[in-house]
């Protein structure tokens, strides 16, 4: 009888105290804090699309400096993988392992994403806004990955259309970069023209470490097209450009939204990127859109280096990071990564700096539908001092043909 009774008031203290015992915290969450991962090349190749993880990482700056999200403050950690994927895959599974991260936003690159999907998709870490255009990201489609970032698939179906019913342009080459992102615009291409019964002219791939464009430029030239696609980084993109007006060779180009920041390309092109039109997926950074303005204010004025340059790659590391925001906001302070993936899945038509985003509950079978948050573009042509153009308005697009 004795020996019943001690076991009972053991179970009421268990009962009683128990309720209030700690339970497991989330993984890169504390009471005051939020941790967030980014990668994003600071040198090396793609080193101009390094702005963006700047601007994450000062838009961050600007809700810790209004408080917060509800009662906690990011903590923002971000590495330079210099655009080479075992550097991202390294120093992703540092700080995962080491630091602990919340979830992850942005990332520039589909090689470097890609080298990490799998592992932070197998550890069910949420993944808001890969800075790529890459099929990869759907297909197939994850619970925990939600891109924000139109389609390169998108670009090419805007640009194919513009050329042919608006410039009447009917012999197309691309020079594609020889990698998943230069491989996704080169199928996009492909199947866009097929619309139109063309097909290209020439496909000339470029390898990351090509230094020398006059190859290239020769195949292109061969081939006499009257319009020609670039789905390259701004280093050889400008390298192409540059090279083909020396050799007398003045198609019409078009470029991927990768090479749509207008003032860093003529400044890099010294003038050469003037008529060029691309594709992009953020408001202009002269526009009247009062985000832009706020955001102009409020982070870059506030918080940017002083030689940080406002400009759409700045900027599109706000974009990518908006509707991780939004979602952490509705989470309350019940912060799980559960949590934030059923908010993330209940944003609709969500407006931030570039077109609206929406996501649905996880459907497998519908991964465009329910995972690709954004699939708006629209086209711009540069003009003298890198001012843009505005040629069509923001336009949905279906990736599936």
């Amino acid at each position: 009888m004795k020996n019943k009774v001690v076991w009972l008031l053991a179970a009421a203290m268990v009962f009683i105290f128990g309720l209030s015992l700690p339970v497991a915290a989330e993984v890169g969450v504390t009471d005051t804090e939020i941790h967030i991962g980014q990668w994003g090349p600071q040198t090396g190749p793609a080193a101009p699309w390094g702005s963006i993880a700047r601007g994450t990482g000062d838009y961050f700056k600007m809700i810790n400096a209004a408080g917060g999200i509800n009662g906690r403050k990011i903590v923002y950690h971000m590495f330079d993988d210099g655009y080479n994927p075992a550097k991202t895959k390294a120093g992703v599974k540092e700080l995962q392992e080491g630091v602990g991260i919340f979830s992850w936003v942005a990332g520039v690159g589909t090689a470097p994403g890609l080298a990490v999907r799998d592992y932070l998709m197998e550890k069910k870490i949420p993944w808001v806004g890969p800075c790529s255009g890459s099929l990869h990201w759907i297909n197939p489609a994850n619970r925990y990955l939600f891109p924000i970032y139109p389609l390169y698939i998108i670009d090419a179906k805007a640009l194919v259309k513009y050329a042919v019913e608006k410039l009447g342009k009917k012999r197309f080459a691309i020079a594609f970069q020889n990698d998943d992102y230069g491989k996704n615009g080169l199928r996009g291409v492909r199947e866009s023209l097929k619309k139109y019964g063309l097909e290209l002219v020439a496909e000339v791939p470029v390898e990351i470490k090509d230094a020398d464009m006059k190859p290239h430029v020769m195949k292109l030239r061969k081939a006499k097209p009257d319009a020609v696609l670039l789905w390259v980084g701004p280093v050889h993109a400008v390298k192409i450009v540059g090279t083909s007006k020396a050799m007398r060779f003045a198609p019409q180009w078009l470029s991927t939204s990768a090479c749509s920041d207008f003032p860093l390309m003529m400044h890099i092109s010294k003038g050469l990127w003037k008529g060029v039109i691309a594709s992009t997926f953020a408001s202009l950074p002269d526009s009247n859109d009062p985000l832009i303005t706020k955001y102009k204010k409020e982070v870059h004025e506030k918080f940017a280096a002083k030689n940080e340059r406002w400009g759409i790659f700045y900027y599109a590391g706000i974009l990518l990071a908006e509707p991780l925001v939004e979602a952490l906001k509705r989470c309350g302070r019940d912060l799980t990564r559960e949590r934030l993936v059923t908010e993330l899945e209940g944003l609709t038509d969500f407006k931030g700096l570039g077109g609206t985003i929406s996501f649905k509950p996880f459907d497998a079978k519908d991964p465009y539908g329910t995972r690709q948050g954004g699939k708006e573009v629209f086209l711009i042509e540069c003009l003298d001092g890198g001012k843009a153009k505005k040629l069509t308005d923001w336009t949905y697009f279906d990736y599936r043909w």
